[in-house]
């Protein structure tokens, strides 16, 4: 492979991940804001889909919200280590995979910034249908979730191509 190619997929790669950090970045403040004018009362309603400003100061989906703050700063660093992790996967990976990664790192980078600058994550898109409520999430929770599904997808198409080479 030569440098000009390394170069140029580093520059597309890094281009995907702050396309999805800014995407993220000018969601959560542009809610925010609009939460401000709003008086933090809900900010759009339908029938499927709400937008209301919540703080999650736990992890995927709310889970592990911690009132101490040893806790928070503990979960914290264990998701900065999951990063670097990522980061890691990134470099050893290939092709579709390693864009899985890409979409989920640039989600992570997102939400991290947030725990970072607000010590909290905000949280604004409530898809319900009548009054069963899904999660509410943002829009890094959406790549995220992408990018786990690809990674999923590729490995159940992998699987058969390992069992067969077994089989040899």
């Amino acid at each position: 492979m030569s440098l000009k190619k390394i170069f140029k997929n580093y520059y597309l790669e890094t281009i995907l991940i702050l396309i999805i950090f800014f995407l993220d970045r000018i969601s959560k403040l542009f809610v925010i804001h609009l939460d401000k004018l709003n008086f933090n009362s809900e900010i759009y309603s339908s029938k499927f889909l709400n937008i209301h400003l919540i703080w999650n100061e736990g992890i995927a989906f709310g889970l592990f919200s911690f009132n101490e703050n040893y806790l928070y700063n503990g979960l914290t660093f264990l998701i900065f280590l999951v990063i670097i992790f990522i980061i890691f996967m990134i470099r050893k990976s290939d092709h579709l995979r390693k864009y899985a990664l890409l979409l989920v790192l640039g989600g992570a980078l997102g939400n991290f910034f947030d725990r970072i600058i607000y010590k909290a994550v905000p949280d604004f898109i409530d898809f319900h249908v009548g009054n069963f409520h899904w999660f509410i999430f943002n829009v890094s929770d959406i790549f995220i979730t992408i990018g786990i599904i690809l990674m999923i997808i590729i490995e159940i198409i992998n699987k058969p191509e390992a069992t067969n080479n077994e089989k040899i």
